[in-house]
């Protein structure tokens, strides 16, 4: 004998119907909660700034007032000159007072000089050379020197009586200006011979004087004076 079911009676016809229904209720609930969630979290954001816009809007904006500049520093206290009370009695010589700005002026008006070398021209002016560049001439040159002596030469008396004769070495400075000083002889034969032949020397007139770097200085200069008896 067959077991006949009513399909009324079937309980297993809308149990996955049912399974699905109870999941879609689920979701919807869970999807409403966070729905909630979500928005109350935006809301306290909004009111948020909203809370920190009204805070700026509150606060005062302040600019600058327009200060006066700051006033110009005290004149430096000028120091005066101490003065001197004396009775009117007394009296006082007059001085000239002088500005910087006169000393400045002097300045200006100056020009520097420059101090003249003198001790170079004093030593050149004492030194005595042996040798220079330009030795110092007799007038008309060696042989009128040798004439020159010639003429002016006395033979001394005594040398002749007594035969004499010979040649004397006499040394002379000629000066910057040619004249000749500090005569002496390097090499005599006798005392009258000597003088003779310092009383020619000294009688000469005034040479050329002698050249170094093209300016005159003194050169010593030296001549031999033969005496020749006949």
């Amino acid at each position: 004998m067959e077991i006949k079911k009513s399909p009324k009676a079937d309980l297993e016809k809308g149990k996955s119907m049912n399974i699905l229904m109870g999941f879609v209720v689920g979701l919807a609930v869970l999807f409403v909660g966070f729905e909630w969630r979500s928005r109350d979290v935006q809301v306290a954001q909004a009111s948020d700034q909203v809370s920190d816009i009204i805070a700026e809007e509150e606060i005062e904006i302040t600019r600058p007032e327009n200060t006066p500049p700051p006033p110009p520093p005290p004149p430096a206290p000028v120091v005066a000159d101490v003065l001197q009370v004396v009775d009117d009695d007394v009296e006082l010589e007059q001085q000239d007072i002088l500005s910087s700005e006169d000393n400045q002026m002097d300045a200006q008006q100056q020009t520097y000089v420059p101090p003249a070398v003198v001790e170079e021209e004093e030593e050149s002016a004492q030194q005595i050379f042996t040798v220079v560049e330009e030795m110092p001439k007799f007038p008309g040159g060696d042989s009128e020197l040798l004439k020159y002596i010639g003429k002016s030469l006395k033979y001394p008396v005594i040398a002749q009586e007594n035969g004499i004769q010979g040649r004397v070495i006499c040394s002379f400075v000629v000066n910057r200006d040619g004249s000749i000083v500090d005569a002496e002889v390097v090499r005599g034969v006798d005392p009258s011979l000597d003088k003779e032949a310092l009383r020619v020397i000294n009688t000469m007139p005034k040479w050329t004087p002698g050249k170094q770097r093209g300016k005159p200085v003194r050169v010593k200069y030296t001549v031999p004076i033969t005496f020749r008896l006949n």
